[in-house]
């Protein structure tokens, strides 16, 4: 490794779009330093001191080092769940997982001196749609009408006056069946004769269906915007149909981009990929905001232009650059 700053990657090894960008730092010589927490500690060791000068110490991969000091930025992506050692199991695993989530978690959420793309903790208050749409509606943004409730009875009130209406998961958790295959649950549309006693169970988001005639995913990278738009999709969920679905970079209205500017100020965001549906009247309905949305997926001349945002931010630590 050579002495320039780092930029530390944090992700799991299955992540695409963290292999796009560490590529392009890569071509630009900049020095990288990857690493998953779910590896530690059987594939990872952390030495971190704490007194008046702050934080400092270094942690080791099985094929890198950085020293937590001279970090200049942490691209903060996909990482795995922490994990206790071989062996352990109930209380004892509960309890090691814990102390590694709480301090390996901490000492990389606390580097001194590096720019985060984007910090975990924000990324983390901003992963709560609830907290999303909130935040969105005094952002500016149009948001459909959308209720989250237990109680079958306000979920059938609510049909009745937007229908038709959709249900979204709140979150994309790791949903499998007894033999281990994937249970993704997606956008649908809500079949009234549906709303049981099983919406006692948990929260739902139901929300009015959009007639949106496209859909725009747009990408903010500091100052930087890309909109995308999707056209082609056969269903209601774009996401279950890439095969038949074509991408054209867009320019949007001014005062979208301030509103996705004032967004990510509210969460403190470097990064954020939107969701947007246009009706035919040509309004444009906020969906939701990923703090840490895939782009890889993308043809490459619309993802080169992303990760070539992304690098700059991470190789030069946030500073504005002219292009």
């Amino acid at each position: 490794m050579t002495s320039e700053p780092p930029v530390l990657v944090v992700s799991q090894l299955d992540d695409a779009t963290a292999d796009m960008v560490i590529e392009e730092l890569h071509q630009r010589q900049v020095p990288v330093v990857r690493l998953d927490p779910g590896d530690f500690p059987t594939e990872m060791t952390v030495a971190a001191r704490l007194d008046n000068g702050g934080l400092h110490g270094s942690v080791r991969t099985t094929t890198r080092q950085a020293h937590l000091e001279q970090v200049r930025s942490v691209y903060w992506r996909r990482p795995r769940p922490y994990t206790a050692p071989a062996g352990l199991d109930g209380q004892d695993a509960r309890w090691c997982r814990e102390e590694a989530r709480y301090g390996l978690g901490g000492i990389l959420a606390a580097l001194p001196h590096a720019h985060y793309v984007n910090h975990p903790f924000r990324n983390r208050d901003a992963e709560y749609k609830p907290t999303q749409l909130a935040t969105a509606a005094r952002c500016g943004f149009d948001i459909p009408p959308t209720l989250l409730t237990n109680d079958a009875a306000a979920a059938r009130e609510f049909t009745r006056e937007h229908g038709p209406v959709v249900y979204k998961p709140l979150r994309n958790t790791d949903y499998q069946d007894g033999d281990g295959r994937s249970l993704t649950v997606w956008v649908e549309e809500v079949d009234p004769a549906d709303l049981n006693v099983g919406v006692a169970q948990t929260m739902h988001l139901f929300q009015k269906r959009v007639p949106s005639v496209v859909d725009l995913r747009v990408t903010a990278v500091g100052e930087e915007i890309f909109a995308v738009q999707i056209d082609g999709s056969p269903g209601l969920d774009w996401r279950r149909h890439y095969d038949a679905l074509s991408y054209s970079l867009i320019d949007i209205p001014p005062h979208l981009a301030k509103s996705i500017r004032e967004y990510l100020d509210a969460f403190g965001l470097v990064f954020g990929a939107f969701d947007f549906g246009v009706d035919r009247d040509g309004r444009i309905w906020l969906y939701e905001c990923n703090p840490n949305g895939q782009f890889a997926w993308f043809p490459d001349p619309i993802t080169g232009r992303i990760v070539t945002a992304v690098a700059d931010q991470l190789q030069h630590a946030g500073e504005h650059r002219a292009r």
